[in-house]
């Protein structure tokens, strides 16, 4: 699906990530974990085309990223569903209407479209909170707002940064369910995470592959974790 291909990364004149290799194959289940500021971010953004590597390959489906034009890159990240996590939404507007935008932007169908935004939000639990505005929204509401508008699309693969960490272990064991659900039908997923007990619970559920960022450089992790 996506293959970062001895990847480095450079900003403000320093070296982020160095010569950085990982495939994420089709249904594959990955976490990345590493302390604040190691670069766990970034090299999500570089998955999805958001950052241009300093050096090295990242392809997308076969494709190498940088070979594709702006309307080639915006029909790829269709394909890619992203879990922000600032999670920002458009406060005017009710939560379904926030998260049917993807498919507004892509030109679908919104009469079409009305029955799967309705199973999207009773799947992630927001059907009674579809007419609320953003700002009354709690946090897990709104992370679950979030991971609902990353796969409206229905995309190969969901990239997730942080997406438990502003809600409590309840509220981050539901999240985690809903990705290993989604993994389960078939969806590559990749989880950005400092939260070694929601790693743990994951591994119990799903065979996940843990990847650690350290010293620029991405290391997989022992099997303690």
């Amino acid at each position: 699906m996506i293959e970062l291909d001895d990847v480095g990364y450079s900003y403000g004149g320093g070296e982020l990530l160095s010569n950085v290799s990982v495939k994420l194959a089709p249904g594959s289940f990955h976490f990345l974990t590493g302390p604040s500021g190691a670069g766990k971010t970034t090299l999500l953004k570089l998955c999805y085309g958001a950052l241009t590597p300093t050096s090295g390959v990242v392809r997308a489906f076969e494709g190498d990223m940088r070979g594709l034009d702006r309307d080639q890159m915006a029909m790829l990240r269709r394909r890619i569903g992203v879990v922000h996590q600032d999670c920002r939404f458009l406060d005017h507007l009710p939560l379904a209407d926030n998260i049917a935008l993807p498919l507004i932007v892509s030109g679908r169908d919104m009469a079409q479209e009305s029955a799967n935004l309705r199973e999207l939000m009773s799947w992630v639990g927001l059907t009674e909170r579809a007419d609320a505005r953003p700002p009354q929204l709690s946090g897990g509401e709104r992370q679950r707002a979030a991971l609902a508008r990353a796969v409206i699309l229905s995309p190969d693969v969901v990239l997730a940064d942080e997406p438990t960490g502003n809600v409590d272990w309840e509220m981050s064991m539901r999240l985690l369910t809903l990705l290993v659900e989604l993994n389960k039908m078939g969806k590559t997923v990749l989880i950005a995470s400092h939260d070694l007990g929601l790693i743990r619970a994951a591994k119990s559920q799903v065979q996940a592959r843990v990847l650690r960022i350290a010293n620029r450089q991405l290391h997989l992790a022992g099997a303690d974790l």
